[in-house]
């Protein structure tokens, strides 16, 4: 077991001490398939397991430090909520196209809120430069050692409910999630396969994992769209991510399709498009999973309503 991991995981189990006021404890629930189990994060705080990682940081950093980030959605209103729930000075810089409704969720927290910019990409490079002239703390949705500590606090919880895990599948987007999860797992039980669930249309993160060093790709639409989008060249997910996860499963727009469809229609459970790419990965490897314990992160539950109802029960 490599430092770097231990090292996450210690982390987590610090994080969690901290955090464990502010975020919710989401059970992990048995499908209607026998050896399937589902970590519903869809229930968590917000709707995203986002305010888990937001939480970390802000816990671990000096009271008074001014903070900024930068995200339409999760992870935008998972800070904002934590800075509520913790009396923390924070800005969240959007895009000018953020959606209305996202627009007003964050603003409802209490939170200072700065447009910037035609897309997310722009409003986070704006963050980064109002963090480094302002001296405020900026908060990468998934490049900062204590955001990875806190998704990983989602492990330990794993580790409590769950006697034995044999794979347990993840979506990865920038990787703070998987990255932080495994190192948690790997830990304390390191026979259990890491696998994570990268969208076709947009896998910088798998690609890059791949080819050993951070790499671009094309980045098309995708149902998944909360895993959507490149990776920072300095990344502290990427080290991680290929040291704790054995397997990487790459779904299509049609997969993935199906994957949300079934979890509405089989499981009763509506998610957003990143959670239904983690059980596309269960869903694609088939006889592979036949007698083991499996279990699927649904990493969120925030959804366009009339356009998610319209999919999922097509």
């Amino acid at each position: 077991m490599s430092d770097l991991v231990l090292a996450s995981a210690a982390r987590s189990v610090q994080a969690r001490r901290r955090i464990l006021t502010h975020v919710y404890e989401t059970p992990l629930l048995p499908a209607r398939q026998e050896g399937l189990w589902f970590k519903a994060e869809n229930f968590q705080l917000t709707g995203s397991f986002k305010i888990r990682g937001a939480a970390s940081v802000m816990t671990a950093s000096a009271s008074d430090q001014a903070l900024i980030t930068a995200s339409s959605g999760n992870h935008g209103i998972g800070s904002a909520r934590a800075a509520q729930s913790l009396g923390r000075k924070l800005t969240v810089v959007l895009p000018e196209s953020v959606v209305p409704e996202k627009l007003a969720k964050i603003r409802a927290y209490g939170v200072d809120v700065v447009l910037h910019g035609a897309e997310t990409g722009l409003a986070e490079q704006h963050a980064q430069t109002l963090s480094r002239t302002t001296g405020a703390r900026y908060v990468s949705p998934y490049n900062d050692a204590e955001v990875i500590a806190g998704q990983g606090t989602i492990g330990l919880e794993l580790l409590e409910q769950a006697p034995r895990i044999d794979n347990l599948f993840i979506a990865m987007g920038g990787g703070g999630l998987i990255s932080g999860i495994g190192a948690v797992i790997k830990a304390f039980s390191p026979t259990t396969r890491i696998i994570g669930a990268a969208a076709r249309s947009s896998q910088a993160l798998a690609l890059s994992m791949k080819a050993g060093h951070v790499v671009d790709c094309d980045h098309d639409d995708t149902l998944a769209d909360a895993v959507a989008g490149g990776i920072d060249e300095d990344t502290l997910t990427l080290p991680l991510a290929q040291a704790v996860v054995d397997e990487v499963v790459s779904c299509s727009e049609a997969e993935i399709l199906s994957a949300l469809r079934g979890l509405a229609q089989t499981e009763n459970l509506l998610v957003e498009g990143a959670a239904a790419l983690a059980m596309a990965a269960y869903r694609k490897l088939g006889d592979a999973t036949q007698g083991k314990i499996n279990v699927v992160l649904l990493c969120g539950g925030n959804f366009d309503g009339p356009k998610l109802r319209a999919l999922a029960l097509g």
